[in-house]
């Protein structure tokens, strides 16, 4: 009996006019990606050169006021760039089950990695202590936690999904294990980092179909626990009931969130140009890092505002259909916990921006200036990437469709 060889095969279909037309499979390796995949990596790629342009932009006139180079900033993030675009398409080609035995390791690996803090090795900055150095580079660990968290809470409850109904299968080990990642973030007094892994854990629960009286439960703790570490915290709570609509404490706690918002409003609708702006002259501090929307504002104007949220909210659409049309429960999970942790992120920082929310320490997801947040998100957006590959193209779902009417025309 005669093999017919597998890749590349040959088919014949007949055409509309009754003739035979010979059609070439190449294998799945080499169809062409989902739609999701595209909306996902395109819009990674162009918020990460958008950001390398705005950080050379708003660090560049300190340096030179330093004495630096000006191109120092800049040249730091991309260097983390050129490292995690490649690792994100690398990652991209993972099998979903490579991801899943990941899962463990992957949350010891990090919670090892940001007991580095207490170490010699960490460096505190700002009343936080929740960075490493390490051969010369600032890194923080606790980026990497936000992923290993959402992988490894898809995991277990993965392994539990047949018992979600009843509450202990749900809370043990998730609540547990996730409240000792986070108390590690805790421990060093970084409360913005801690809510956006607490989202996470509630985007995982939340995704992975709980009944809804199990996920409040959840939800109030955390909102309980937000609450008692901003209450017990003198600095804190300064901080978040500061009234930053007038002057009254412009030199106190207010000041970065009014020069924020003055440099919000100078860029009206157009902006004062690429490089233009005035409160990166000093005036505005992290001007490069979380407050990098607000150069945005003030150089490109709200034009280039709408931009950033028009291509953040692409990267959002695009994982969530993920997680509407895949079938598999970790998937589901993991996309969803991800997509919350960057999402929500960048909601925090550009509210902190706009005067919304007190100043939290979190950066823009993709924009602001910090290798290991920029590294962490594209290796996410390569776990992301893995999950859109396994989502049938546009063609895949063409044939799909066609099948009933083909088996119907036969039996007839």
């Amino acid at each position: 009996m005669t093999q017919v060889a597998r890749t590349p095969r040959t088919e014949t279909a007949r055409t509309g006019s009754g003739g035979l037309a010979a059609r070439v499979s190449l294998g799945r390796r080499f169809t062409p990606v989902s739609s999701e995949f595209t909306m996902i990596a395109s819009t990674a790629l162009l918020l990460t050169v958008f950001g390398l342009v705005m950080v050379l932009s708003a660090t560049s006139a300190t340096a030179v006021a330093d004495g630096a180079n000006p191109m120092d900033g800049a040249m730091r993030q991309g260097i983390f760039a050129l490292l995690g675009i490649p690792l994100m398409f690398v990652i991209s080609r993972l099998p979903v089950a490579f991801l899943k035995k990941l899962a463990w390791p992957a949350l010891f690996g990090a919670i090892a990695l940001q007991m580095l803090v207490f170490t010699p090795l960490g460096v505190a900055d700002g009343g936080n202590r929740n960075w490493i150095k390490v051969a010369g580079f600032t890194l923080q660990p606790s980026e990497f936690l936000k992923l290993a968290l959402a992988l490894w809470i898809a995991f277990v409850l993965l392994r539990k999904r047949t018992m979600l109904s009843t509450w202990h299968h749900v809370f043990i080990p998730v609540i547990p294990v996730s409240a000792l990642a986070i108390g590690t973030v805790l421990a060093g007094k970084d409360l913005g980092t801690s809510m956006v892994l607490v989202l996470v854990l509630l985007g995982c629960l939340f995704f992975s179909g709980v009944k809804l009286r199990l996920f409040i439960l959840p939800v109030l703790l955390g909102v309980v626990a937000v609450i008692a570490l901003a209450v017990t915290s003198e600095d804190r709570m300064r901080r978040i009931t500061a009234v930053c609509s007038d002057m009254t404490n412009y030199t106190g706690d207010c000041y970065q969130s009014i020069h924020g918002m003055w440099g919000m409003a100078s860029g009206g609708i157009f902006g004062l140009g690429l490089g233009n702006s005035q409160e990166k002259y000093g005036w505005l501090p992290a001007a490069g890092n979380d407050f990098i929307f607000a150069i945005v504002g003030e150089e490109l104007g709200l034009i280039g505002c709408l931009v950033v949220l028009a291509l953040i909210a692409l990267f959002t659409v695009g994982a969530f259909h993920i997680i509407r049309k895949t079938d598999d429960p970790f998937i589901r999970v993991a996309a969803g916990g991800i997509t919350v942790w960057i999402t929500g992120q960048a909601v925090f920082n550009i509210g902190v921006v706009i005067g919304v929310f007190p100043v939290m320490g979190v950066p823009l997801p993709f924009m602001s200036q910090g290798g290991t947040a920029l590294l962490a998100v594209l290796i996410a957006c390569g776990v992301l990437l893995a999950f859109a590959r396994t989502l049938p193209n546009a063609q895949e779902r063409a044939v799909e469709l066609s099948r009933p009417a083909r088996r119907g025309k036969v039996a007839r």
